[in-house]
């Protein structure tokens, strides 16, 4: 059977242990990765598969409900007769904690001690067991927001690589869709503020040229709030955004950081008297409307997204809805992005392994890979091996106002630019 999501007890409580030891029913010892007839993780009957996930981070902010996307698309796989015949045997995810260290032992863990045979999710702000993975010839799985899912053979992004090399191409959801919002590009002017940690280093690299080429003046792009706190004044880098823009105010900010942090700028901006449009990644989360202050914080708030939004009647909004609903136990859960990041980055893993066929190596896996595509999905058309070179371009932008979250730019494809 699917084994049970680990839950957290309290903030510091420990996450259970799950078991190093495949079942008595394994029909198959693991062996060399990519070797004909013996994969590690894979026997006659099952598919080992694990997570890693920041499940809790020293700021308070907590991807956990990537895990009950993952175990959502999982079930229903298994549920369809598992991949030719295979039950997935998801362990669950195990908690980096934002913390490169904890990130690599998990890794380490999940290869070296639970044999898994794939790392699908992996969601988190930092991947120092990129490279082991990639040694040890594990495919992995997340949301391709940092460098390790640009390039490396056996790590994909569920959207593509977003973060790309020189060479590759940059995802214009964002800028066009600010674009669409503000009635055009033209002479508008743009601020974008990250974390100073790696991820918003490239976050400024990539949407600073992103913004450029579609037509935005960037007033002010910096990586300068750290990574490890959240900052209790915000007043400096309120003064710096306010007077970038020729010691005017910027038409637009955009934050290419995490909640925490997005309603602490957002809220001096506003006490400050901006009027203008506020935007950032990660605060599509029904569950942040449950406290006023962060409600308010973010009313107005234009949120990117790279998949379809929870408000589309498409019909594999509702297989989502449904598939997370019987994840959940039956309850009605509030959706966030969480969950999508780990359902799709599952359901491209499940998708390549079917393809793989009934004999599944990692030779196998790869070799389904180099010449997979599907069209119409909730993150839109998909391909490999461009997926690790390029993005697949689509995506929308939603507004919470009034404690309810619209759909302010419907989920559109837009053609990548290359990136410089």
């Amino acid at each position: 059977m699917l084994r049970p999501i680990r839950t957290l007890a309290a903030a510091a409580a420990a996450l259970a242990l799950v078991s190093a030891c495949n079942s008595a029913s394994d029909h198959t010892a693991p062996g060399k990765p990519g070797g004909a007839g013996d994969s590690r993780g894979v026997t006659a009957d099952s598919i080992k598969v694990g997570g890693i996930v920041s499940m809790t981070s020293a700021s308070g902010y907590s991807k956990k409900d990537t895990d009950l996307g993952a175990k959502a698309r999982y079930l229903r796989a298994n549920a369809e007769g598992g991949i030719h015949g295979r039950r997935i045997d998801y362990l669950g995810a195990e908690d980096d904690g934002q913390d490169p260290a904890k990130n690599m032992a998990a890794a380490r863990k999940l290869v070296q001690q639970d044999k898994v045979f794939a790392v699908s999710p992996m969601s988190s702000v930092t991947f120092s067991g990129a490279d082991f993975l990639e040694q040890e010839k594990v495919p992995t799985f997340g949301w391709g927001t940092l460098p390790s899912f640009c390039g490396p053979k056996y790590i994909y992004g569920f959207n593509g690589c977003l973060v790309p090399t020189p060479g590759g191409t940059l995802n214009q959801t964002w800028p066009e869709g600010i674009g669409k919002v503000l009635g055009g590009a033209q002479g508008k002017s743009v601020a974008i503020i990250a974390n100073d940690s790696d991820a918003g280093k490239f976050g400024i690299r990539t949407f600073q040229q992103g913004f450029t080429s579609a037509g935005f003046t960037v007033s002010y792009a910096k990586a300068s709030v750290p990574g490890t706190a959240v900052p209790s004044d915000w007043s400096a880098y309120v003064k710096d955004i306010l007077e970038s823009n020729g010691g005017k105010a910027p038409d637009a900010v955009v934050s290419v950081m995490q909640t925490p942090n997005n309603i602490g700028l957002f809220t001096a901006l506003k006490r400050s008297g901006y009027k203008g449009l506020l935007s950032d990644p990660t605060d599509y989360d029904p569950g942040l409307l449950a406290k006023d202050a962060t409600k308010q914080a973010l009313d107005g708030v234009h949120v990117l997204l790279q998949f379809e939004p929870f408000e589309s009647d498409n019909p594999k909004m509702a297989q989502f809805k449904a598939d997370i609903k019987a994840a959940a136990g039956g309850q009605d859960v509030p959706l966030n992005m969480h969950m999508m990041t780990g359902y799709m980055s599952a359901d491209l893993f499940v998708s390549i392994a079917q393809k793989a066929g009934k004999d599944l190596t990692v030779e196998s896996f790869q070799a389904a890979a180099q010449s997979f595509s599907d069209t119409a999905t909730l993150v839109g058309d998909r391909a490999e091996p461009k997926g690790q070179k390029d993005s697949f371009g689509c995506g929308a932008l939603v507004q919470l106002k009034d404690g309810a979250y619209g759909v302010s730019v419907p989920f559109t494809c837009y053609e990548p630019i290359p990136f410089k």
